[in-house]
């Protein structure tokens, strides 16, 4: 049987980090980890996703339950004062190791300085922390996805046909991250359609303007085929409703990023992305996992406790997930 090669990657985690939980219960060593996660506020999403701190924090919680780990835990709650603060409680309690995850540079500089003064190493989430090693999305990796998929979709449904293209999100404050999405998304999709133009529809942050905003667009461009690549889950859920409602499903296709509950829903959620639901417009959601950090991390933060050096990047795995494989990503028994 052929694995895929994110599989073949986590079995050979799996092979690692059981080698350093044997390790260290023969040693009868526990390790004293702490997340200071990036900001656990009610309402607050990660990296212009659906994605919360506390889903992140959880996965941590459920990920140690079955390794030689103590975990603590902090907020930073998007406050560099009060990373900083946080880190210097980590080194107070004496741990083994602190994950950061902070967005701003200057404190984790200062992190990175006391850490190293103290004899703690680290692990960086998503943003680099000097010195540690990172893991983290490759944002125009999972943009070239998107961008691959809505364009094989035009050429194998729509043949020979004039497209139109349409970019919906945020777009008004490109950080970084959504910079890189945005850039693998063009790319991708002009591999196969390099004169499609994508018109930029900017939500402002408010997902819920994707609805209106789609629906206007739509209205200026009837019978005209549409490749949507939304920037987050929950604006493709808006942009869907727009599509509905103007009844342009048989001409307009949508792929979003993060793979997050909006999309996939939860065990007693209607679900977008679902073997059942064959007439959505949502071709599929590039996932990020950013609710399954803790499963990829803290074996890093074992190997790297065991003495084992690590690559200075470890990159989330991405795939699109579509009705046909969303099941193996996000079994039911999981959305509970």
């Amino acid at each position: 049987m052929k694995l895929r090669p994110g599989l073949r990657r986590r079995l050979f985690l799996v092979g690692l980090v059981a080698c350093a939980v044997s390790r260290s219960r023969a040693e009868g060593r526990r390790y004293r980890i702490a997340l200071a996660n990036r900001d656990e506020t009610p309402g607050v999403t990660l990296e212009g996703l659906g994605f919360t701190g506390t889903e992140l924090r959880r996965s941590f919680e459920l990920a140690a339950r079955t390794l030689p780990i103590d975990m603590l835990y902090f907020d930073n709650a998007s406050d560099s004062t009060r990373a900083v603060a946080n880190a210097e409680a980590a080194i107070a309690a004496r741990v083994d190791l602190l994950i950061e995850y902070n967005g701003d540079a200057d404190a984790n500089a200062e992190i990175a300085r006391r850490l190293a003064v103290a004899s703690i190493p680290a692990l960086a989430l998503v943003d680099p922390l000097p010195g540690a090693p990172l893991y983290g999305p490759d944002n125009r990796a999972a943009g070239l996805i998107a961008g691959r998929a809505l364009s094989a979709f035009a050429l194998e449904t729509w043949p020979n046909e004039q497209v139109l293209g349409v970019l919906i999100g945020d777009l008004a404050d490109l950080g970084p991250a959504i910079s890189d999405r945005v850039q693998g998304i063009t790319e991708g999709v002009h591999e196969a359609l390099p004169s499609l133009n994508l018109a930029p529809l900017d939500t402002g942050g408010q997902s819920v303007r994707a609805d209106a905003l789609l629906a206007k667009f739509l209205q200026t461009q009837r019978g005209q085929r549409v490749l949507i690549a939304a920037l987050d889950d929950l604006a493709a859920v808006y942009a869907k409703n727009a599509i509905e409602m103007n009844r342009r499903q048989s001409d307009c296709i949508i792929v979003s990023q993060g793979l997050d509950r909006n999309i996939h829903g939860s065990a007693s959620e209607k679900k977008e992305i679902d073997p059942n639901n064959r007439g959505s417009v949502v071709l599929g959601s590039v996932a990020y996992y950013m609710d399954r950090y803790g499963y990829d991390v803290l074996p890093l933060a074992l190997r790297l406790l065991a003495g084992e050096p690590l690559p200075p990047r470890t990159v989330t795995e991405h795939m699109l997930v579509t009705a046909a494989n969303v099941f193996r990503e996000y079994p039911p028994s999981d959305m509970n």
